[in-house]
């Protein structure tokens, strides 16, 4: 896997603090395998951390009144990621550290409106490690913006999950368009920071 510059990963969207999937009130699609991915994820996350590669944490906040939703519930999303619900609240086990960042964003764009360009420039980040959800979503959309910030961006498919098979996979070839080395696995990432 070539890496360009220093790299960040950035963690979108692994929400649900610690509220089992059928009792959340959220109302998104999702595709099966997030039990699966769960350790895959925390692996690279204390990976990163070893070796000093900054790891970024990325979470969907909406006002209950929905007045910030904008356009969301236009689709196939009914609310979803309200504050105060308890599986808005980041997956319980991610256990960000006091020095990492969490960023809130109100749009599926983790760079939209938020401080993530700035954030990435103090790390002088040239290459984003993006994990999480949903790949048709939220983490296509923040590929396709740090593509237009001229980031190199990897995707790790094995650590994402789409609102459905189809448009997991969908996305993934859309990021590949734009990015013709963007779709790496978990193990890719392992083997490029045990050989730095």
């Amino acid at each position: 896997m070539n890496v360009v510059g220093n790299a960040v990963l950035i963690v979108v969207d692994i929400q649900g603090g610690s509220v089992p999937a059928e009792a959340s009130q959220s109302e998104i699609p999702e595709m099966g395998g997030r039990q699966e991915r769960a350790p895959r994820v925390r692996d690279l996350i204390a990976a990163c951390r070893e070796n000093d590669v900054p790891v970024v944490f990325i979470q969907e906040v909406h006002k209950p009144s929905l007045v910030d939703i904008g356009r969301e519930l236009d689709g196939a999303e009914g609310p979803h990621c309200v504050e105060g619900w308890p599986e808005t609240e980041l997956a319980g086990w991610l256990e960000p550290r006091p020095e990492e960042f969490v960023i809130r964003k109100r749009r599926y764009s983790a760079f939209f409106g938020t401080e993530l360009e700035i954030v990435l420039k103090a790390y002088k980040a040239e290459t984003v490690l993006l994990v999480g959800g949903l790949t048709d979503v939220c983490i296509h959309y923040t590929a396709v913006d740090a593509h237009q910030h001229d980031y190199h961006v990897k995707v790790l498919t094995d650590c994402v999950g789409g609102s459905s098979e189809k448009a997991h996979l969908a996305a993934l070839d859309a990021v590949r368009y734009l990015q013709r080395d963007a779709l790496v696995r978990a193990s890719d990432v392992h083997a490029w920071l045990a050989a730095r």
